[in-house]
């Protein structure tokens, strides 16, 4: 793995936080929609959802064109120089189950703990995803990095925030969610074609379309999360953290599950029957 670029051309004119660190470094390269690209790797995915290289590869083939300037004012104001400084790097505060267990019951650190235990996740396993999908990328320790990566970070924390679970249709809400707070082509693209994907495949009255559309309205009056400090959110009460975020109630989602269990489908083995099906 390449070393963190740090050197750029002399007079260079960049942006650069109070710390020195820039913005952009001006080696990165432009990124460029690939709607190709994008198609073959959701192919992939639907193969195996759990191989998200797939998912950061889509990503990179549809760039948001929201994201840099989101990125800009957010890691450039008061309030992100403060937030980098007492949250350099959130894989490490995440999986420190025993300092997050130290929080008061009922708070969002013991949900998130619950969550990925369950699970058997971690945030550096998702950081490893990102790393297989580019292994010879190179790193380049500007403010875009750093706020792609809370971006990656907080994926997790926004399934435990909004009430959507990892299964399929969990899933696509939580990207459709993220859409509404963030914007980005790329999370409706994997949503909205995932959930028609899931309709074909588990032909039910289940309101999977619906699910997807109401999880996107929801997100849009949602704060970025990534913009959050995070450390302040861990500590509070789960069902005021759920508030401040205006996640709101998933009824759709909720409604999808009870059809399906009251059809004998598990919700969490929907992808593996709809590849059987479709």
């Amino acid at each position: 793995m390449n070393d963190t670029i740090r050197s750029f051309p002399v007079g260079t004119q960049v942006d650069i936080a109070p710390d020195g660190t820039i913005f952009r470094h001006p080696d990165r390269p432009e990124p460029r929609r690939n709607l190709r690209a994008a198609v073959h790797h959701f192919r992939e995915l639907l193969k195996d959802k759990e191989d998200t290289s797939h998912v950061f590869k889509i990503f990179e083939s549809l760039p948001s064109s929201r994201f840099v300037p989101m990125a800009r004012k957010f890691t450039l104001s008061r309030e992100g120089q403060r937030v980098r400084e007492s949250e350099p790097y959130l894989p490490t505060i995440l999986d420190d189950h025993a300092a997050l267990r130290r929080y008061h019951a009922g708070t969002v650190a013991h949900a998130y703990c619950d969550f990925m235990e369950q699970e058997g996740l971690t945030a550096a396993g998702l950081v490893e995803e990102g790393e297989r999908a580019w292994p010879d990328r190179p790193k380049y320790g500007d403010l875009i990095e750093w706020y792609a990566w809370r971006r990656r970070d907080t994926h997790d924390l926004l399934h435990v925030l909004t009430g959507y679970g990892r299964d399929a249709l969990g899933e696509q809400c939580v990207l459709a969610f993220t859409y509404g707070q963030n914007g980005g082509f790329a999370n409706l693209f994997i949503a909205y074609l995932a959930a028609i994907n899931t309709r074909r495949g588990v032909k039910t009255s289940a309101p999977v379309l619906r699910a997807v559309r109401q999880a996107h309205k929801l997100g849009a009056g949602a704060p970025c999360l990534a913009e959050m400090p995070i450390l302040q959110l861990l500590k509070m009460p789960l069902d005021e953290a759920r508030a401040l975020m205006k996640v709101g109630d998933p009824t759709e989602y909720r409604r999808c599950h009870a059809i399906w269990r009251e059809r004998g489908i598990d919700p969490y083995d929907l992808l593996a029957k709809g590849m059987a099906t479709a």
